[in-house]
């Protein structure tokens, strides 16, 4: 026995929660299903004849809400939302820096920013919300196709994200990659509220 969350949706899914896991439960039954409710034994089955027993000893808290229509979800920091910042505010990458293009085609599938630095070179620009090696080994396998191009060449690649993971900063260094860890709020021209010094 232990305190549990337990969320019965309006589509018939059955959820037990704890207070770790973020969302995920520790066990759930998903629709088509039904509840059967006794006084200390909920059991729910499926049509294949599954159950899910839940015994209660203690209810702590009872309440039913209506959440309405689904009017969608707008996620704010997403990809795309970062790539629009960056390719505005190129300059974060380095002086005199410029964009090319953004969504820069190549055979495999675009690069996020195609950019030229202070010096006229070419810079592809892959960028992450999350760092994480795949995120390396998709820029490593652009730069490969784009250096063939001998009006490209040579093309040097930035890793940007808002957080890197040491392993894929390792692998993109190994590489010869720069690796950049965006502050959206920065580039969105939102200041810091925690106090500092100078």
């Amino acid at each position: 026995m232990a305190q549990r969350l337990l969320l019965i949706k309006a589509d018939g899914s059955v959820s037990i929660h704890s207070d770790d896991r973020a969302y995920k439960p520790l066990n759930w039954m998903s629709p088509p299903c039904w509840l059967i409710e006794d006084p200390d034994i909920w059991t729910v089955q499926n049509k294949a004849g599954e159950k899910l027993i839940i015994t209660l000893e203690e209810v702590m808290h009872d309440s039913k809400h209506e959440l309405g229509p689904e009017p969608g979800l707008q996620k704010d920091g997403v990809e795309a939302d970062l790539q629009k910042l960056l390719a505005e505010h190129v300059t974060t990458l380095g002086d005199g820096w410029s964009l090319v293009r953004r969504e820069f085609p190549t055979p495999i599938g675009p690069v996020d920013l195609m950019c030229r630095n202070a010096s006229g070179g070419s810079v592809a620009v892959e960028i992450k919300r999350r760092g994480e090696i795949d995120g390396v080994e998709q820029l490593t396998r652009y730069l490969e196709l784009l250096n063939r191009d001998p009006l490209l060449a040579p093309v040097q690649g930035v890793f940007a994200a808002q957080q890197i993971k040491p392993q894929a900063r390792v692998l993109a260094e190994d590489r010869g990659i720069r690796c950049v860890v965006l502050d959206y709020d920065a580039l969105r021209g939102i200041e810091p509220d925690e106090f500092r010094l100078f």
